[in-house]
């Protein structure tokens, strides 16, 4: 019978009193351009590239505490150590999303940092939509953020009160898709004017390697496509199987659009 021990799955008060210990590795597991926008502070960044680092390099008694968007990559990269012998890992419920939330939530309750103003309308809309505690700034467990759900619902005077209220459009859900993605499912071409004027990056690829600019021209969404293309969207990115934008053109219009960009980007 093994004697392995499974790593512990933890929520936010838990992991709190795990970080009290100075001998804790905290490790992040993000992408490498959200850890560096920011993260739980001590953490230090866990990849594919560095993995083998922390695995081989480190004694196998060091407690180590990792965190991912929401709790399930997390898990993944935790039975890794497990595997290679550590004996006490710890996985983060919910991940940063629950821990950024339980911060908001403390500094909400002592007055450090003011509640968002918002509309009473689109507070009952959030409560209604299941965001805890009408938390403009929250994510439903699948990372599905309020200006995700806005986006998707074509509703862009929803999306400006997030926008204004200081959400972050560079949240992903659990599938790597950013709001600017769920604006793409829309269709709502003033929505993709406005997240892409808010800093989503247009080029951003889910964890199956797709862009907006693949998602729209699989579907045949032509008039997306074109805006995509306009805000200089780059066709000539790959999936992990080699498949572009113009690969996966499921209409006559989404393939001709995505040739004459190829044809006026040849030199």
């Amino acid at each position: 019978m093994s004697t392995e021990q499974p790593f512990q799955c933890i929520d936010v008060a838990t992991a709190r009193d795990v970080l009290k210990r100075p001998e804790v590795l905290l490790l992040d597991c993000r992408t490498t351009a959200d850890y560096l926008r920011g993260g739980m502070v001590g953490a230090q960044h866990l990849c594919d590239a560095n993995a083998s680092d922390y695995l081989m390099g480190r004694p196998k008694h060091t407690p180590v505490l990792i965190y991912c968007y929401h709790g399930n990559a997390s898990q993944i990269r935790a039975q890794m150590f497990i595997d290679f012998g550590f004996s006490e890992i710890y996985s983060l419920d919910g991940g940063y999303e629950a821990w950024c939330a339980a911060n908001r939530a403390a500094q909400y309750a002592t007055g450090a940092t003011p509640r968002p103003q918002l509309s009473t309308e689109l507070q009952h809309w959030l409560i209604e939509e299941g965001f805890e505690n009408g938390d403009p700034h929250g994510a439903l467990p699948n990372g599905m953020t309020p200006l995700m759900r806005a986006a998707r619902a074509a509703d862009p005077a929803r999306v400006d009160e997030l926008l204004a209220a200081g959400v972050d459009p560079l949240k992903s859900n659990a599938d790597g898709n950013q709001a600017l993605w769920l604006a793409c499912v829309g269709e709502n071409l003033d929505i993709v004017n406005r997240l892409i004027d808010a800093g989503c990056p247009i080029d951003h690829q889910n964890d199956n390697g797709a862009t907006c600019l693949m998602y729209a021209s699989s579907t045949g969404k032509a008039a997306v496509v074109e805006r995509l293309l306009a805000h200089g969207a780059n066709p000539d990115l790959v999936t992990p199987d080699d498949y572009t934008a113009l690969d996966m053109a499921a209409s006559l219009a989404c393939l001709n659009l995505l040739r004459r960009r190829r044809v006026h980007a040849i030199p």
